[in-house]
């Protein structure tokens, strides 16, 4: 495992933390950013990628 894959595991649950609180606290916006977390963190595990690198990948998407 790279320190990327690492990383990724970490925002995916940070990011299913984040989703949690937003629909305990009712917060669509805490809970819509804990999904994207969460995915890039998903994608960032499987590819070993950064989130920058994801992130452009999409936008060139």
């Amino acid at each position: 495992m790279n320190k990327d894959t690492n990383e990724g595991t970490w925002k995916q649950i940070k990011g299913e933390f984040k989703e949690t609180y937003g629909e305990i606290a009712n917060d669509e916006s805490a809970e819509a950013e804990g999904k994207k977390d969460k995915l890039f963190g998903e994608i960032q595990e499987k590819y070993g990628k950064t989130k920058d690198e994801i992130a452009e990948a999409i936008k060139n998407w």
